[in-house]
């Protein structure tokens, strides 16, 4: 299983900005593929819609980021966990640590 995080964000969103100086660095350090998608950016949002769209249908629900674990993004995906807003990095890595713990994969920096 190769897991990815799928971040969707604003280019609007001060969060969203102030977790990329870390949220990228910590899924790779958890061995997780790290796929940024900006709303704004059309192209890569179309290719990761359908995730977004099957754990959020209306949207409204979403938090500003969202991180969404999933497994095969780009193919016949399967969501494993989320991590929704924003967090400081140690609580950050500690959130998706608690998603990886759940589905008895263990990844370790």
């Amino acid at each position: 299983m190769q897991l990815a995080v799928i971040k969707f964000s604003s280019e609007d969103c001060g969060i969203c900005h102030k977790m990329s100086f870390y949220d990228q660095k910590v899924i790779e350090e958890l061995d997780l593929q790290f796929i940024d998608v900006k709303m704004q950016d059309t192209a890569t949002y179309r290719k990761y819609r359908k995730v977004l769209l099957s754990q959020y249908p209306d949207k409204s629900e979403m938090g500003w980021p969202t991180y969404i674990i999933c497994d095969s993004p780009e193919g016949e995906f399967k969501i494993v966990g989320e991590v929704k807003g924003g967090h400081p990095k140690g609580e950050f890595r500690s959130r998706i640590q608690k998603v990886l713990d759940a589905v008895g994969i263990s990844q370790s920096p």
